[in-house]
């Protein structure tokens, strides 16, 4: 290199510095009520993935790091993220791309950080040649929305900055990336309430799959701007000296729609771009305190109708009802001296905010308004559909999707809740939408005291009363009159969970069709079964043979024809279970009880430690693989699953009254942190009568306290009067039974 060239080559790195600083300036500029510390937090963020990224460079030539910084400065500015935030968006491409590892970013910014970052590694590129790829890897982007919701934020930042500056990328790349991004992207972005990081994204993969129809809409707004914005001007005129007469503090914008909806309306209604009426709204954005938010939107909307005259078909009231993505506005569409029609909106600063930044947006007002958020019900949507991990990925994503763009409709249960529903649901959609339970036994529903099927379609505003029997079971059928992906969700969970308690049933008559023709039962004769009687799965196998569709009366002759199944070693039948086999004969379900205390035909008992039940407790006994029986209470977190899946192993108990032993107990306390608490708790345990403590442990966390004791009692009774002395202790809230180990195995 000449000398020349090596002082033009320092020069150009000196630039790149400075305009690397001042990215990183602007950043800060843009992070809004930051303390100390967060710029601390952040600056460090910056330095580590400044040198992090020091040898890399984007397609576009530049430096590597201005990518992190515009992701982090979207963030800050366009969803209006805190610091912790910020400083993930910085640092998201450190682990993947360079030395930076995970236990470093902890130890550099803690435990939160570090989860954020490793749920945003744990993404790769949601679309590759393979379908189901695809989908299993937008799978794994939602399932981090039921970790920390800012994983999903920051990605959208970043596939928002991608696409920015996508003009660098090969021509296929661009088709490929605006493909997903319109596909689930910008939905996606729509339902956290981010509408014009949603127009945004839509508008920009419009550009790279229809360039000639976006520069054609493009050069029409152009044209049409200057008129636009006089004609803008007129119509705001009388509206803004009524509202300043009025003594209101407001703000009037005019919003241009998106080219991608301007074009979205020319397709559905078949007109061209001179006949959409609304290619911009009037948005009237007032400053008032949120008790007077809706009666001032309403006070406004008098007015602008005391100028134009109103459409009545066209007033939309998200106010009173909020969208499920927490919007709220009032839209009403008026017509103009001119003859045009115009929407105008009329909503609070504190609604503009929530309609610009979405999520974000919506936590910051959270604490003043105590009910759910339509917001939160939509994240538990999101995880009753992951809830079934053996769903088929591009199902989950179809549902996800259809869930994402789709209109509500409002509809109200007897006592008058409101709920919100997708539009097109049915009887069963708003069943299941209450509860699981009433889904499952739903038989119809009375709507507006009308008797409807489970197939009838709901209207807004319908009142519905559903009609219940506990003989009741989901269908197949079922999935055809559904349209949420909750309901469909449940409804092939419960479809699931029968066919699963039925092959149960078809392995026990395999086994002992076995048993008779002296074969063995492995799974290397179960799989040759599967293939000879073309069966996708073990499972399937099973469920065929409990519904009597498999003729298992040809086992020798299958043996005798294709000599594959092994036979059991004559004199030396090895049974799959010694233990259960012998337990299971000298038991008769029926007529035993096992009377805890007493021995009970030499078979061995034990408590079960999952729930640890003490005399008083219902209990019933459960016949284990190799540790004889356990005895667990009947309210057991595990008694529902072994009851319903294995009654075929439970057996009646009870207790032996005389009997006087003392049993641990773990009790649960929850309360207000005060001084001395554990003090007072401690002195009534030594100084009830017979209690013996085992262990104690207090974790205490802004200024809420959870303790848990271990205590050695003779029965329920015993307990009941520990629990209701800590009850009656300033500052505790709730005394429950603990149940130690939920996860025991069986």
């Amino acid at each position: 290199m000449s000398e020349k060239q090596h002082v033009f080559s320092e020069i150009d790195i000196e630039r790149e510095r400075k305009e690397i600083l001042n990215a990183f300036k602007g950043l800060l500029r843009a992070t809004k009520d930051r303390s100390r510390e967060d710029t601390r937090m952040i600056r460090k963020a910056f330095d580590v993935a400044v040198d992090a990224h020091k040898d890399m460079r984007r397609k576009s030539g530049e430096p590597y790091i201005y990518h992190p910084i515009a992701v982090a400065r979207i963030c800050a500015e366009e969803m209006g993220l805190g610091a912790t935030a910020i400083t993930c968006a910085l640092l998201h491409d450190t682990v993947e791309d360079t030395h930076i590892t995970l236990q470093d970013v902890e130890d550099l910014f803690g435990a939160k950080v570090r989860l954020i970052i490793d749920g945003l590694t744990k993404i790769p590129e949601v679309f590759d040649e393979n379908a189901s790829i695809q989908a299993e890897n937008f799978r794994k982007m939602i399932l981090t929305i039921s970790d920390d919701i800012r994983v999903v934020l920051i990605k959208l930042a970043d596939r928002l900055h991608n696409m920015r500056t996508l003009g660098s990328m090969r021509a296929d790349k661009q088709l490929k990336i605006a493909s997903e991004t319109k596909f689930l992207y910008a939905p996606l972005a729509h339902r956290l309430g981010l509408y014009s990081i949603k127009s945004e994204l839509e508008d920009l993969a419009m550009m790279y799959s229809e360039p000639e129809v976006y520069a054609k809409i493009d050069s029409a707004l152009k044209s049409t701007k200057d008129v636009r914005n006089r004609f803008i001007r007129q119509f705001s005129q009388p509206i803004k000296e009524a509202l300043l007469h009025e003594g209101y503090i407001f703000d009037i914008k005019a919003r241009t729609k998106s080219i991608s909806s301007i074009w979205r309306k020319m397709n559905t209604k078949g007109v061209p771009f001179e006949e959409v009426y609304d290619v911009f709204a009037v948005r009237i954005i007032v400053e008032t305190p949120a008790e007077l938010e809706k009666p001032d939107c309403w006070r406004i909307y008098s007015i602008v109708t005391d100028f134009y005259q109103p459409s009545p078909d066209r007033l939309r009231d998200w106010i009173s009802t909020p969208r499920a993505n927490g919007y709220e506005s009032l839209h009403t569409t008026v017509m103009s001296p001119q003859g045009k029609w115009v929407e105008v909106q009329i909503r609070s600063k504190r609604m503009d905010e929530i309609a610009e930044k979405g999520l974000a947006a919506h936590y910051k007002y959270k604490e003043s308004n105590s009910e759910e958020s339509k917001f939160d019900r939509w994240i538990t949507e999101i995880r009753d559909l992951l809830e079934n991990p053996d769903s088929n990925a591009m199902d989950f994503v179809n549902e996800f999707k259809a869930n994402l763009f789709v209109d509500e409709i409002y509809v109200f249960t007897p006592k008058g809740e409101l709920r919100v529903l997708p539009n097109g649901s049915t009887i069963l959609d708003f069943a299941y939408d209450i509860h699981t339970d009433i889904g499952d036994k739903c038989i119809g529903a009375k709507v507006n005291n009308r008797l409807v099927p489970l197939s009838y379609q709901l209207l807004n505003g319908d009142q519905l009363e559903i009609i219940t029997s506990s003989k009741q079971k989901p269908h197949e059928d079922w999935l055809r009159f559904v349209f949420s992906a909750r309901a469909k969700q449940k409804i092939k969970s419960s479809l699931n969970e029968g066919r699963k308690a039925i092959a149960l049933d078809g392995k026990e008559i395999l086994e002992r069709k076995f048993k008779q023709h002296n074969i063995r039962f492995t799974s290397e004769n179960i799989t040759f079964l599967e293939s000879y009687f073309g069966m996708p799965s073990g499972t399937e196998l099973y469920f065929r043979i409990a519904k009597g569709k498999i003729d298992l009366s040809k086992l020798r002759d299958i043996e005798n024809v294709h000599g594959i199944l092994q036979l059991e070693k004559k004199g030396k039948t090895i049974p799959k279970d010694r233990h259960e086999k012998v337990v299971n004969s000298k038991i008769n379900k029926k007529e035993d009880t096992i009377i805890i205390g007493e021995d009970f035909k030499n078979i061995q008992y034990q408590i079960a430690k999952c729930c640890n039940p003490i005399p008083g407790d219902e209990v019933f006994g459960f016949i284990t693989i190799s540790e004889g029986v356990k005895i667990h209470r009947n309210n057991c977190p595990n008694a529902e699953h072994l009851m319903s899946k294995m009654e075929y192993r439970c057996i009646k108990a009870r207790w032996k009254s005389q009997e006087l032993v003392e049993r641990v107990a773990a009790i649960l306390i929850k309360g207000i942190d005060s001084l001395g608490l554990v003090n007072k708790l401690t002195e009534i345990i030594s100084t009830q009568h017979n209690v013996n403590m085992k262990s104690i442990s207090f974790e205490t966390d802004d200024g809420i306290f959870e303790g848990r004791i271990k205590v050695l009692v003779y029965d329920t009774e015993h307990l009941e009067q520990l629990m209701s002395k800590f009850e009656q202790v300033e500052g505790v809230q709730r005394v429950t039974r603990w149940d130690m180990d939920v996860n025991e195995t069986h």
